[in-house]
């Protein structure tokens, strides 16, 4: 049987699997010293489509963690691989923030806030939702464009609760237009298989954390790799019986996983 300390690649997913808000968890900076003293690798893999890469960088930082860019993979980065394979030079109207706009920008895909211009509806996590871009959207979707969507998360956790994701959104398009989007990120298995193609990994050394059953560990169950499930996110130990979704191992959070980790070697 696998065991957990023979693992070398790590994929971590990052809202409420390392923090919640501003609250990085405990044992978070331990467990990613352990990992790089015993020959390992991270990569921080997240859906969240609302901000890029810097300011995860940011971020972590003020929550007392260093990292640089070739440390992530998001779902922003199998959107835009998607989007030059599938739908090449398409000019898309960008439902989602302003940042996730200028990372499209940046990577060569055309970019619009204006309808009339559109050729694709491409939705992210909106943390700047305005009834102007519901409307637009049910326009574009009535008149047929393609519907994208970065990731199906029906909810992102904060320090208060959680707050409608890019899942929720897409579903009430749908029940207005009768329209169901493309979706990209977890739980298509491309972004972990990017993540061992770019770090030379196995998929027997490579083990995918995350809080959601049906997005992250769904990732790593379609990709053919084991999992960990935390409970310190959304999740609970009865979506497993919800989604019908077997991780390979479940654990309170990642303090716990390290404290085991530590004490096998």
């Amino acid at each position: 049987m696998t065991k957990l300390r023979d693992k070398r690649l790590f994929l971590l997913d990052m809202d409420g699997t390392l923090y919640i808000g501003d609250r990085l968890f405990d044992g978070v900076p331990e467990f990613l010293r352990h990992v790089r003293s015993m020959g390992g690798r991270y990569l921080f893999l997240t859906n969240n489509s609302s901000r890029g890469v810097e300011g995860y960088i940011e971020k972590l930082r003020r929550l007392g963690i260093e990292s640089a860019p070739g440390d992530y993979l998001t779902s922003v980065d199998a959107t835009i691989r998607y989007l030059k394979a599938a739908l090449p030079g398409k000019t898309c109207y960008v439902f989602g923030t302003d940042s996730f706009l200028s990372q499209l920008d940046r990577a060569g895909i055309p970019v619009t806030r204006d309808r009339e211009q559109a050729e694709v509806l491409l939705c992210g996590f909106d943390t700047e939702l305005t009834f102007q871009k519901l409307e637009d959207a049910c326009i574009l979707l009535n008149r047929g464009v393609p519907f994208v969507a970065t990731n199906p998360d029906w909810v992102c956790p904060t320090w208060y609760g959680s707050v409608p994701d890019c899942g929720s959104v897409c579903r009430m398009l749908t029940t207005a237009t009768g329209r169901e989007p493309v979706v990209i990120g977890k739980p298509k298995p491309e972004m972990a298989l990017l993540a061992m193609e770019r770090t030379g990994f196995s998929p027997e050394q490579t083990v995918l954390l995350g809080d959601r059953l049906y997005t992250d560990v769904a990732c790593g169950v379609n990709a053919g790799i084991d999992t960990v499930f935390v409970l310190s996110g959304e999740g609970t130990m009865a979506d497993i019986d919800t989604y019908q979704i077997h991780p390979t191992w479940v654990y309170p959070d990642i303090g716990t996983l390290y404290r085991e980790l530590e004490e096998t070697v």
